[in-house]
C-alpha cells in the first residue's frame, strides 16, 4: 500500500471516529503537520477544517499519532515476514486488514523471533510427526503411536506425548483467528472478581466494598475498576478475570473448535484435552493480561477525561477581576499568613497574625486585619480552605463587623488553596518573590487566584490542583499531555493581556512556549509595554510562524491599533476594516455597537481568503470586543455555626462550592473541612448519566445533608428537590440500616449512598 493510500485510510478512520469527513481530517492533518496549533486551527482555520472544534482536533491529533505508529508497525511486520521468505498474498491481505496494534501483533506471533521454547525443543527431538499423525487420524490411539518416537532425549511415551502437546499449545497460542475469537468472547462475557486476601481486613478497610466483589468486565465503571486495581496493587485483594460460571467451559470449546472437525476416537479426545490444557495453561493467562490491559486503559482514559473536564471548569471559573484582595492562608501554631495585592496582582503588604493557640493574640490579629483593610482599600478577602479556615472566617467576620463607619466592608470568600504550597516552594515563586518567606507566598497565590483563577493556576502543576480521580494511578505521560491541552485551550479561549501576563501564562499561548514567553517578558521589562501586536515581531526568536499562531490570542488594550484589543486576527484586519467602513463610522465607535453591526449581512464580506465562519466571528468580536467567556463572579455563603462535621445534622439545607466532579457524583465544600458527596443519583430529580450534565467544579450549589458519619468523616448530600426538609427526615440513629452483606453491590452503585472506598480514596487524593 503506497503512502497516499495509507493517508487516505487513516483519514477515513479518524473521520468516522470524530464525526467528520475525510476531507476535514485531511485539511486538519496538513495544518498540524505544518506546525499549526490546535487553538489556532480551531479559531482561525474554520473554513479549511469545516469548523472542527478543539476537542475534535485534539482527538484527531491523538488518533493520528496512534494510527501512524500502527502503519509504521504494519510496514515493519510485512518487511520482517518478507525477509523470512514466508510472506504470501493471503498473509499480506490479512496484515493489511488488521484494525488495531493488538491484531497486528497476533498475526506476527508465529513469525516473531523468540527464545528457545519447549515446542522448539520438541521439534528438534522429532516429535512434530507424532502430533501430525494424531491430527491426521483422530480415531487412532496416541498412546499406541507414542512408543515409536521414544528415542534419544525422549525417554518415555509419556514424554513424547508431552512434546507433541507443547507443539500444539504453541501453535494454538499463535493463531490470530483463535486469539480474536477468544478475546471477543471474553470482552462480552468475562467477569472481574476481587476477593480479600486473608488477614488483610484491617489494613485494607478502605477497600471493604471489594472484599468479595464480582461484576461484568464490559460494564464495570472506570472509577470502580481503578479502586479494585489499587486494592490489588496493595495486595489487599486478589484479582481474576474469567468466564462466568455458567459458561466456564466455553473458552475451552472455542479453543477446541480451532482444531477443526475432530469426530470421535482416542486421538480426538486427546486433542480436545490438549485444547483445554492450552486454554488453562497459556491462553487464559494471555486473555487475562489483554483484558486487564484494556480495562486499565479504559479506566485511565475515563479518569483522565474527568480530571481534564474538572480542570477546565476550574481554570475557566469566574474571576473576581481587578480588585484589591487580601489573601489569608489559615494556620494555627505557625499563625495565619496574610498578603494584600492591588487590582493588578502586585504585592502591597504582608503580615502574620496569631489569633489561635498557643499565642491566642486575638486582639492583635483583629487590629492587624482592620489596619490592612483600611490602608489598602481591600474589596475582597480570600480565605484558604485548609486547616482553621472556618475559625479564620469567623475572625474575619468579627473584624468586618467592627470596622469604623464610612469604611466599606469587603466581601469574604473561601478559596481552594490546593496547589498553593506547591507554587510557594517552586522556582517560579522564588524568582517572583525572592525576598518573601515561602509561607507568605502561599497567601499571595490565594489572593491572586480569586482575582483571576486562570492566570494564577497556570503556575501550579495541574496534578497538584486536586481535581483528579485516582490521578496518581493513571498513565502520567498521557495525563500530562491531556492536562496541558486543557490548559492551552483554556488560556487561548480567554485570551491574554500582552502587557500584564506573567511568563507562565504566556507560555500556554498558542505558538509560544517557556522560552518565547520569557523573551516577551524580558523585552517588555526592557522597553516598556507593547504598543501593538505588531511590536511582538521585535522580540528575539519570535518569527513569522510564531506570530501567526499567537497574535490572535494576545490582547493589547488601549494600544495604537484598536483591533489589537479583540480576538480578530491581524491577518483579517482588512476584512474588519471593510465591515467598519460599511458602517460609515470610526472603528472605535463601531466596536461594541451591536445594533449597528447586526444590520450587516456577513455574506457581503466573504472573500476568497476569508469565508463565512471567519466573517461571522469578526462580527461577533466587533460586537463584544475582547469578550470573556467565563461566567460572572459569585460566592458561596457558608452557614453560621456549622464549622465542623460534628455540627451537621441530616436535613440541614446548606450552600457550598463544587470542588470536584467524579463519574459517581460531585464533592461539595460546605465549610466543615471535609467535602460532602452528592451521589450521581442525588444530583437532580431526574436520571443523570454524567454528573457533568448538572454541575462543574466551581459551581455554587444548594444542598441538603442526608447522612453524616463523624467517625469515618463521611458526609452524604443531595441536590434533589423531592427530599424531605429538616425535621421531616428521621435521624439515622432512630432508623438503623441493616448490615450490608459482603457480596452485595458496592455502595457507590446505589442511590443516596456516599460511603464507598472510592470516595475515601478520592478525598485523600
Amino acid at each position: 500500500m503506497d503512502q497516499s493510500q495509507t493517508t487516505a485510510r487513516i483519514a477515513r478512520r479518524i473521520a468516522g471516529e470524530i464525526g467528520a469527513t475525510p476531507a476535514q481530517v485531511g485539511a486538519a492533518t496538513d495544518l498540524l503537520d505544518g506546525g499549526a496549533t490546535v487553538p489556532f486551527i480551531a479559531r482561525y482555520r474554520k473554513e479549511a477544517t469545516g469548523g472542527l472544534d478543539d476537542t475534535q482536533l485534539r482527538t484527531l491529533a491523538e488518533r493520528l499519532s496512534y494510527l501512524r505508529e500502527m502503519e509504521a508497525r504494519r510496514a515493519a511486520i510485512l518487511g520482517a515476514i518478507r525477509d523470512q521468505g514466508k510472506l504470501t498474498d493471503d498473509l499480506a491481505r490479512t496484515i493489511a486488514g488488521a484494525e488495531t496494534k493488538a491484531a497486528l501483533e497476533d498475526i506476527y506471533l508465529p513469525f516473531k523471533p523468540k527464545r528457545r521454547t519447549k515446542a522448539m525443543i520438541a521439534r528438534e527431538n522429532g516429535l512434530e510427526p507424532l502430533l501430525r499423525a494424531i491430527q491426521a487420524d483422530p480415531r487412532s490411539d496416541p498412546a499406541a503411536l507414542a512408543p515409536r518416537f521414544v528415542t534419544g532425549p525422549v525417554e518415555t511415551p509419556k514424554a513424547a506425548l508431552e512434546g507433541a502437546r507443547d507443539i500444539l499449545v504453541e501453535e494454538l497460542s499463535e493463531r490470530a483467528d483463535l486469539l480474536g475469537r477468544l478475546r471477543d468472547f471474553m470482552r462480552s462475557h468475562a467477569v472481574i472478581r476481587a476477593r480479600l486476601v486473608p488477614g488483610k481486613e484491617q489494613e485494607g478497610a478502605k477497600f471493604s466494598d471489594y472484599f468479595d466483589h464480582a461484576e461484568p468486565w464490559a460494564r464495570i465503571p472506570g472509577h470502580r475498576a481503578l479502586a479494585i486495581l489499587r486494592a490489588a496493587k496493595e495486595e489487599v485483594v486478589t484479582l481474576e478475570i474469567a468466564a462466568p460460571e455458567d459458561q466456564a467451559d466455553r473458552p475451552e470449546g472455542i479453543t477446541a473448535q480451532a482444531l477443526g472437525q475432530l469426530g470421535q476416537g482416542p486421538g480426538a479426545d486427546w486433542l480436545r484435552q490438549m485444547a483445554g490444557w492450552a486454554w488453562r495453561v497459556r491462553l487464559s493467562n494471555t486473555m487475562y493480561i489483554d483484558l486487564l490491559t484494556e480495562l486499565r486503559t479504559r479506566a485511565h482514559a475515563e479518569a483522565i477525561g474527568v480530571f481534564a473536564r474538572n480542570l477546565r471548569d476550574l481554570l475557566l471559573a469566574a474571576p473576581a477581576g481587578p480588585r484589591a484582595v487580601l489573601g489569608l492562608d489559615p494556620g494555627i501554631r505557625t499563625g495565619c499568613k496574610i498578603a494584600v495585592v492591588d487590582p493588578t496582582g502586585k504585592l502591597l503588604d504582608t503580615a502574620t497574625i496569631y489569633p489561635f493557640q498557643p499565642k491566642n493574640d486575638l486582639r492583635g490579629a483583629e487590629a492587624s486585619l482592620a489596619m490592612l483593610i483600611q490602608r489598602h482599600g481591600v474589596d475582597l478577602i480570600a480565605i484558604g480552605n485548609g486547616t482553621a479556615s472556618r475559625e479564620s472566617e469567623r475572625l474575619v467576620a468579627d473584624v468586618l463587623k467592627r470596622l469604623p463607619k464610612g469604611v466599606r466592608a469587603p466581601t469574604k470568600v473561601i478559596v481552594s488553596e490546593a496547589g498553593a504550597s506547591v507554587y510557594s516552594a517552586s522556582e517560579l515563586a522564588a524568582k517572583e518573590f525572592p525576598d518573601l518567606d515561602v509561607s507568605l507566598r502561599g497567601a499571595v497565590s490565594i489572593a491572586r487566584r480569586l482575582q483571576d483563577p486562570l492566570a494564577e493556576l497556570v503556575k501550579v502543576p495541574p496534578q497538584s490542583i486536586g481535581v483528579g480521580q485516582y490521578q496518581h494511578d493513571v498513565d502520567q505521560r498521557q495525563l500530562a499531555r491531556a492536562l496541558e491541552g486543557v490548559v492551552e485551550d483554556a488560556v487561548n479561549a480567554v485570551g491574554v493581556d500582552l502587557n500584564t501576563a506573567s511568563a507562565p501564562l504566556l507560555a500556554h499561548v498558542a505558538g509560544l512556549g517557556p522560552s518565547l514567553a520569557q523573551n516577551i517578558v524580558a523585552h517588555r521589562d526592557a522597553t516598556g509595554p507593547f504598543p501593538s501586536r505588531a511590536a511582538l515581531k521585535k522580540v528575539a526568536g519570535l518569527g513569522p510562524k510564531a506570530f501567526q499562531q499567537c497574535a490572535g490570542f494576545l490582547r493589547v488594550p488601549g494600544g495604537t491599533e484598536p483591533l489589537d484589543a479583540s480576538a480578530v486576527h491581524p491577518e483579517a484586519y482588512g476584512v474588519a476594516r471593510r465591515i467598519v467602513a460599511a458602517c460609515g463610522r470610526d472603528l472605535r465607535a463601531v466596536m461594541g455597537d451591536a445594533a449597528t453591526l447586526k444590520t450587516l449581512r456577513a455574506q457581503d464580506f466573504v472573500t476568497e481568503d476569508f469565508g463565512l465562519p471567519t466573517v461571522r466571528d469578526i462580527l461577533a468580536e466587533l460586537e463584544k470586543p475582547g469578550r470573556d467567556p467565563r461566567p460572572g463572579f459569585v460566592t458561596a455563603n457558608f452557614a453560621d455555626g456549622v464549622e465542623a462535621i460534628g455540627d451537621l445534622r441530616p436535613g440541614m439545607a446548606l450552600e457550598g462550592t463544587v470542588t470536584n466532579v467524579a463519574a459517581f457524583g460531585a464533592f461539595v465544600d460546605i465549610g466543615v473541612h471535609q467535602d460532602g458527596l452528592v451521589h450521581v443519583s442525588q444530583l437532580a430529580d431526574r436520571f443523570v448519566r454524567d454528573p457533568h450534565e448538572v454541575v462543574k467544579a466551581g459551581d455554587v450549589v444548594r444542598v441538603r445533608v442526608t447522612e453524616v458519619d463523624v467517625a469515618r468523616k463521611r458526609i452524604g448530600l443531595t441536590m434533589r428537590k423531592d427530599m424531605p426538609a429538616q425535621g421531616d427526615r428521621p435521624r439515622p440513629a432512630q432508623t438503623p440500616k441493616p448490615a450490608r452483606p459482603q457480596s452485595a453491590a458496592p455502595r457507590d452503585a446505589g442511590p443516596g449512598s456516599f460511603g464507598s472506598a472510592l470516595a475515601d480514596a478520592l478525598r485523600r487524593r
